[in-house]
């Protein structure tokens, strides 16, 4: 029997690692287009947050998302991802 494994990603906040359905996915389109990834599976550049306030006000603060995707991030962008956190 094999047991196979799950797939396991990083916080970009408090850098735990965890299961992939456990964390959001941020990604950025080859258009620059920076968005929640609700599915885990859209196309571009893909950064992982764990399912918390605290790690997003972490993020927040930090602007680790711009440093990641290289760009500057609306606050739209941190609106839609505090929804989907609290809405959990």
């Amino acid at each position: 029997m094999v047991i196979k494994k799950k797939p396991a990603r990083t916080c970009m906040a408090c850098n735990e690692q965890k299961e992939k359905q456990q964390l959001l996915r941020i990604v950025k389109s080859k258009d620059g287009i920076i968005e929640v990834d609700l599915t885990g599976k859209k196309n571009g550049r893909g950064a992982y947050i764990c399912k918390n306030e605290d790690c997003l006000n972490k993020i927040i603060k930090s602007k680790r998302l711009e440093h990641i995707f290289e760009q500057e991030i609306s606050s739209e962008v941190y609106e839609s991802l505090r929804g989907v956190i609290i809405g959990k």
